[in-house]
């Protein structure tokens, strides 16, 4: 199968296939991929980078990622954003409690979660509802749901 040059790496993760996309050396996104995409090899030293740190971080869930980043949305979505990277492995914040600190509403802070290009490294997983655990890249059930779980679990929360 060809690389798909979208991409310049395409990993194994214990929560699926990881496509990674670097722009000179940032980090730009993290896609999940369909189960039968082929996985591709790191094309540079940056993107290793990337991958040896989530490979870190699946052994070991309190791995503090430091990257180069950018993150392209909105004002208001990076203040979300960087709020996520405030919230230890192993604790979670709900989109009410977000959205105070900014002074938005939950559903605002819910929709620059889902719209977050950087999942696991930027940990929207770690926002939960108030009643439960909410929503993951804008699924309230099905494999996005599951992944959510694993991450949580990976660091030890239980909702």
């Amino acid at each position: 199968m060809k690389p798909n040059p979208h991409y310049q790496a395409i990993i194994s993760s214990p929560i699926g296939l990881l496509g990674i996309i670097m722009e000179e050396g940032i980090l730009h996104s993290i896609d999940f991929m369909p189960d039968n995409t082929a996985p591709q090899a790191t094309v540079d030293n940056a993107t290793a980078q990337v991958v040896s740190q989530l490979q870190h971080y699946f052994r070991q869930a309190g791995w503090m990622f430091s990257l180069p980043m950018l993150p392209v949305g909105t004002p208001f979505q990076q203040a979300v954003w960087q709020q996520l990277q405030q919230i230890p492995a192993g604790e979670v914040r709900t989109y009410g409690e977000i959205a105070k600190i900014l002074g938005s509403g939950p559903r605002a802070v819910g929709n620059a979660c889902r719209k977050n290009p950087i999942p696991v490294v930027i940990p929207c997983h770690r926002v939960v509802a108030s009643s439960g655990p909410g929503g993951y890249a804008g699924q309230t059930q099905g494999p996005n749901m599951t992944i959510k779980s694993w991450l949580l679990a990976h660091e030890g929360v239980i909702i």
